[in-house]
C-alpha cells in the first residue's frame, strides 16, 4: 500500500492506495488535471475580450494558491513568503542593485528549504515536494529582477538584443507579481516564462501585430484571429498518456540502481553494461516528459503559449515548451541534447548567470544549476561531470567534425557514431543525478573505472581548444537553443509574443534574442 505521508490533503488517500502510488504524486497529477479543466474554463469564460486583466490576475492567483495548498498544506506559505520578501527587496533596494539582492535571497531561501526537506523528510524521497514549485518561483523572481534592472536602470546600448526585448520598463504591481509567480497554470510544474509574455497573455495582446508605417515611425496595430489551441493540447495530452504508460509499465522493470548491483557488475559483459546503462536512463526520462508536457498543455489550454505561425501557416504553440522529445532521443552531440532538455531552465541559466558573468561562465553556470536543483551530492557530481563532458565534446566536434561533412555516406557514419557516443556519455553523466547519494554514485563510476572522465581529460589536454569571443557568440552549456532552431524562427510570419524565451519566447523579429551559443 502507498501509505507515505504528505504535507498536503489526504482526501485522495483511497485513490493513492488503489493505484499503489504515493499520495503526494496522486495529489500532483489530480491537481494538474484540475488545472487543465480550469484552464479551459479560464480561456472560455474569462477570456481577455470578456473580462478585465484585474479579474484574470485575481482568479489565476487564487486558483494557483488553492492548488498549492491542496498539494503541500501550510508549506505552500513558503511560496508567498519567498515572493513577498523578494517584492519588498525590489521596492526598497531600488533598480540598481535589486537583481543581485533578489538573486541571493531567492536562491538562499530555496536552498534552506531544500536542506530542510532533505534532512527532515526522508532522504532520497523523490515524490512531489514543496521545494519543486519553489524552484520555478526562484527562476521567476530572479528573471524578473534582472529584466527590471535592464529596463529601468541600464542603457539600451548596454543590452543585448535578447535583454532589450525582455526588459521590463515599469515596476509590476503586487497583484501582477503574485499572479506571475503563483498562477494556477504554472504553480506546480512551471514552466518558466518571461514576465512580459505573461502580462501580454493576461491583457489579451498576444495576437496583436505591430507594423511600422512608411516613414518608419508611425505604427499600426492589427489584430489577427486567435488560433485554437485544441489540436496542440490534444497532441500533448497523447504524449502525456504514452509517457505515463511507459513510466508505469516499463520504468519499474529497468531501475537505474541495477547498474551498481554487485552481481550485475561481476557477471555482465561490457556490451551488456553499456546497453543496460543506456536503456535504464532512457526509461527514467518519461516521467519528465509527462510532467513537462502536461504543464505545457495546461498553459496552452488557457490560451498561453502561442508563438506565431510557421512557414506553412500552421499555428505554433511551443512558446513555453520545456523539451523536444524527438531531438533529445536523436541527439548526436552533448549540445543538441542540452539544447532540447529543460529548455526554460537552460534559458534562465543563460540570462541570469552566463550572460552576466565575466569569469568562467561555463563553470559558474553549471554550479548555479547544481545549487538550484538541490543539495543531494549526486546533483553536484552530475554537473561537475557535465562541465568536463561539455568541454570535451566541444573540443572533439571542433577538431574532427569538418572531416565528415562530405560525402553523405561519411556524414551518416559520423552521425551514427556520435549518436551512440552522445547517448552513452549523457547516461554516464546523469547516473548520480538519479542515485542522489555520494556512495552509490562513486560505486557506479568506479565500476566503469572513471573511463569517460579520464577520456574527457585526455581530450582537453591533447586537442587544441578553439576560443570564442563572447561578444559574438555565447557558449552553450545547457543554455540555449540550437542555431538551427533559431534560424527556423525567422520564418514566423508575424510577431506574436514579442518577448521571451525559447520556450518562453521568440518569434521572427526576436530570433536574435535567442542567439545560439556555439560550441
Amino acid at each position: 500500500m502507498a501509505t507515505t505521508s504528505t504535507t498536503g490533503s489526504t482526501l485522495l488517500q483511497p485513490l493513492s492506495n488503489a493505484v499503489q502510488l504515493p499520495i503526494d504524486q496522486v495529489n500532483f497529477v489530480v491537481c494538474q488535471l484540475f488545472a487543465l479543466l480550469a484552464a479551459i474554463w479560464f480561456r472560455t469564460y474569462l477570456h481577455s475580450s470578456k473580462t478585465s486583466s484585474f479579474i484574470r490576475h485575481v482568479v489565476a492567483t487564487l486558483l494557483g494558491l488553492y492548488l498549492a495548498l491542496f498539494c503541500f498544506g501550510w508549506y505552500a506559505l513558503h511560496f508567498l513568503v519567498q515572493s513577498g520578501i523578494s517584492y519588498c527587496i525590489m521596492i526598497i533596494i531600488g533598480v540598481e542593485n535589486m537583481h543581485n539582492y533578489c538573486f541571493v535571497f531567492a536562491l538562499g531561501y530555496l536552498t534552506v528549504c531544500q536542506v530542510t526537506r532533505v534532512y527532515i523528510f526522508d532522504y532520497g524521497q523523490y515524490s512531489a515536494d514543496f521545494s519543486g514549485p519553489m524552484m520555478i518561483i526562484t527562476q521567476k523572481i530572479t528573471s524578473l529582477a534582472c529584466e527590471i534592472h535592464d529596463g529601468m536602470f541600464r542603457k539600451d546600448e548596454e543590452l543585448t538584443s535578447s535583454q532589450r526585448d525582455l526588459a521590463v520598463r515599469r515596476m509590476p504591481s503586487l497583484l501582477e507579481y503574485l499572479s506571475y509567480n503563483c498562477n494556477f497554470m504554472g504553480i506546480l510544474a512551471g514552466p518558466l516564462c518571461s514576465y512580459k509574455d505573461y502580462i501580454t497573455f493576461i491583457e489579451g495582446r498576444s495576437y496583436h501585430i505591430t507594423q511600422s508605417g512608411e516613414n518608419g515611425k508611425e505604427e499600426t496595430q492589427y489584430e489577427r484571429t486567435e488560433p485554437s489551441p485544441n489540436t496542440a493540447v490534444i497532441q500533448k495530452l497523447l504524449v502525456c498518456g504514452l509517457s505515463l504508460l511507459f513510466h508505469l509499465t516499463i520504468c519499474t522493470t529497468l531501475p537505474v540502481e541495477y547498474n551498481i548491483d554487485e552481481h550485475f557488475q561481476a557477471t555482465a559483459s561490457w556490451p551488456t553494461k553499456i546497453i543496460y546503462l543506456y536503456i535504464s536512463l532512457l526509461a527514467a526520462r518519461p516521467k519528465y516528459y509527462f510532467a513537462w508536457t502536461l504543464a505545457d498543455a495546461i498553459n496552452n489550454a488557457a490560451g498561453f503559449g502561442f508563438r506565431g505561425y510557421d512557414k506553412n501557416g500552421a499555428a505554433r504553440w511551443d512558446l513555453i515548451s520545456n523539451l523536444r522529445i524527438q531531438q533529445i532521443e536523436m541527439s548526436t552531440s552533448f549540445k543538441m541534447f542540452l539544447d532540447n532538455w529543460n529548455i526554460q531552465t537552460a534559458l534562465w541559466l543563460k540570462r541570469v548567470c552566463y550572460e552576466r558573468t565575466s569569469f568562467s561562465p561555463t563553470i559558474q553556470t553549471f554550479i548555479l544549476s547544481a545549487i538550484w536543483h538541490g543539495v543531494y551530492p549526486g546533483y553536484y557530481l552530475t554537473f561537475l561531470t557535465g562541465v568536463l563532458m561539455t568541454l570535451a565534446a566541444r573540443a572533439m566536434r571542433n577538431n574532427f567534425r569538418h572531416y565528415f561533412i562530405e560525402p553523405s555516406q561519411l556524414k551518416l557514419f559520423y552521425d551514427v557514431i556520435t549518436w551512440i557516443v552522445t547517448q552513452v556519455a549523457i547516461s554516464y553523466t546523469v547516473v548520480p543525478f538519479v542515485l542522489l547519494s555520494i556512495k552509490p554514485s562513486f560505486t557506479f563510476y568506479s565500476s566503469w573505472y572513471y573511463c569517460l572522465h579520464i577520456l574527457g581529460i585526455l581530450v582537453l589536454l591533447l586537442l587544441p581548444v578553439k576560443k570564442t569571443q563572447r561578444k559574438n557568440t555565447h557558449e552553450n552549456i545547457q543554455l540555449s537553443q540550437s542555431k538551427k532552431f533559431d534560424e527556423g524562427e525567422n520564418s514566423l510570419g508575424w510577431n506574436s509574443f514579442s518577448t521571451t524565451n525559447n520556450v518562453c519566447n521568440q518569434n521572427q523579429e526576436i530570433a536574435s534574442r535567442h542567439s545560439s551559443l556555439k560550441q
